[in-house]
């Protein structure tokens, strides 16, 4: 067995006034670099692809949703902030979300939920405004999640190269 001795700080280290001056530094030369502002809301960010805006709900060309309500979303959901209802469907697939909620608030859009889902049926999109006047405008259910498959098209493309 070997012993790993930790290398002895010298005196003028103990003090830290070099970590001191490193800080200093790197915060002098931040200053002198030229600054950027976005005129927001005049001026509108575009995010690129990979962007992990708020969470929705994929519309098939036909109106309905890609969701199979496996709920694989709420469990890995470290918020707790998404809630799914199973329903039966004589369709092809069997199951469907009759109820698919996402509380806004609570959301910490982290995207594990576009991770383990199945079905690429929750994605995060690029939309960054959310505003609210109470709680209960903040749960967002089917009908504000729902987005068309074209209008989510460069998230979808970035997810299928990506994976």
């Amino acid at each position: 067995m070997s012993i790993i001795k930790k290398k002895d700080l010298t005196f003028f280290e103990q003090t830290y006034i070099p970590q001191i001056v490193k800080g200093l530094g790197l915060t002098i030369k931040q200053v002198f670099q030229p600054t950027f502002t976005r005129q927001y809301p005049e001026e509108i960010w575009h995010p690129p692809s990979s962007y992990r805006g708020r969470p929705v709900l994929v519309q098939e060309d036909d109106g309905t949703e890609r969701c199979v309500a496996c709920s694989l979303c709420s469990r890995v959901c470290p918020a707790l902030a998404i809630e799914v209802q199973a329903g039966e469907t004589e369709r092809d697939k069997e199951r469907y979300p009759e109820k698919f909620e996402i509380n806004m608030v609570r959301c910490i859009f982290c995207g594990f939920c576009e991770e383990v889902c199945p079905e690429e049926a929750i994605v995060m999109s690029d939309e960054y405004e959310l505003v609210f006047s109470n709680q209960e405008e903040a749960i967002f259910g089917k009908d504000k999640l729902l987005v068309p498959k074209e209008k989510l098209k460069k998230r979808l493309d970035f997810l299928k190269e990506n994976r």
